[in-house]
């Protein structure tokens, strides 16, 4: 399916507008670092089957888009309202035409409230029509609350409550409203783990944009930026795929061994990312890409740049190679080398379909005994 284009006026990085919108983000966040604030999920193994089964997880299917925060900044004297995307790069966006209503009042604005999500492009099956929709997920702060340290169920009740719930009212009293809006938004479904065929069986084939598989979050946790152990991705393993830096190295030419020959198929190598190092990207070559000679062909034939880009590959069992999927522009970097190591391991422990469905009684089971249990009294202070 196609990856969409992020919307809105691109705010330089290091103009002040740029410097200001991260603080407040980080303010927002209680982050003492302006990075992207946003989380990322871990692999799914066949280790992880005890975890859906020892603890609440919520799934959904992950859309393949783009990943992006939707951030709602307003000021509390004029009561105006700054809507920006940010990406993965820590790119703002700016995007005109929303108002966002408050929850208790729909005259007055939310106050500033980030959101995590994804954008993605839907195809009409019928009519081809294309519609641009963010699919919002998680809550990270709503009308100037941090709830990042909440569990997953109170954040996902603020998401559709307190900042869904009011702009849909909003868009069905005013539909023109909709007209001057650059995107739809909608709220992700989520369901119990142990409803998963439902994800199968009836989410996923009602899209209208691909699918990459599925994400697990565990309830009782807080929303942590970074790498969470707690959010897990789930693909089959045959579909599990690595984000690498390409970089594409010609033999030397025959006639001067000095020189490249760049008439010559070249050695496709897959570099890891290892961070940064100085303020600059580390990469280490990793493996190979298997590229077949009508592929080069059509690559050349294509005019567009191979080296020095970040590349989505899969693991081939049959040949037991790498395959290239997709450039991946989207993304700053390649996997960190940790994430590789993570995936490798997943691909190899990794866990079919039918095998996810198998545990499904089990994990429904757990589930309703960890509900049957006596919750433990809430201590209340005691009297003066």
């Amino acid at each position: 399916s196609p990856i969409p284009d992020i919307p809105g006026e691109l705010v330089h990085p290091n103009s002040d507008q740029g410097l200001w919108l991260k603080a407040q983000v980080a303010r927002l966040c209680h982050l003492d670092n302006d990075r992207f604030p946003g989380s990322q999920p871990i692999s799914f193994g066949e280790r992880n089957l005890a975890d859906l089964e020892n603890d609440d997880f919520w799934v959904c299917e992950k859309s393949d888009g783009i990943r992006v925060l939707l951030l709602i900044l307003t000021n509390p004297e004029t009561q105006e309202q700054i809507t920006c995307l940010i990406d993965r790069h820590n790119t703002y966006r700016k995007v005109e035409g929303f108002y966002f209503p408050h929850f208790e009042k729909l005259a007055i604005p939310i106050r500033s409230t980030l959101l995590d999500g994804e954008l993605v492009l839907d195809v009409d099956p019928v009519t081809k029509t294309e519609t641009l929709r963010y699919l919002a997920f998680d809550c990270m702060v709503v009308d100037d609350q941090y709830i990042m340290n909440k569990p997953l169920d109170k954040r996902y009740g603020r998401l559709s409550d307190w900042f869904y719930k009011p702009y849909a009212t909003m868009l069905s009293d005013h539909p023109d409203q909709a007209n001057l809006q650059p995107f739809h938004i909608q709220v992700k479904k989520m369901h119990a783990a142990y409803q998963v065929s439902q994800v199968f069986d009836e989410d996923i084939p009602k899209l209208q944009h691909g699918n990459d598989g599925l994400i697990y979050t565990k309830v009782e946790a807080p929303y942590t930026p970074n790498t969470d152990r707690n959010i897990l991705k789930w693909k089959p393993p045959s579909e599990n795929s690595i984000d690498f830096k390409l970089v594409v190295r010609f033999p030397p030419s025959p006639s001067n061994p000095g020189l490249p020959d760049f008439f010559a198929k070249p050695v496709f190598a897959l570099h890891a990312w290892y961070g940064d190092e100085r303020g600059m990207s580390k990469y280490e070559l990793y493996d190979q890409l298997y590229v077949t000679d009508e592929e080069w062909e059509s690559l050349k034939e294509s005019g567009v740049q191979v080296d020095d880009r970040i590349v989505e590959v899969h693991w081939d069992s049959e040949l037991q190679k790498w395959r290239m999927m997709r450039f991946r522009d989207d993304k700053p970097n390649g996997n960190h080398i940790s994430v590789v190591e993570n995936i490798i391991r997943s691909i190899a422990d990794g866990v079919e379909k039918d095998a996810l469905l198998s545990r499904t009684q089990r994990i429904r089971h757990t589930w309703k005994e960890r509900q049957a249990r006596p919750k433990p009294p809430v201590a209340r202070p005691a009297a003066p």
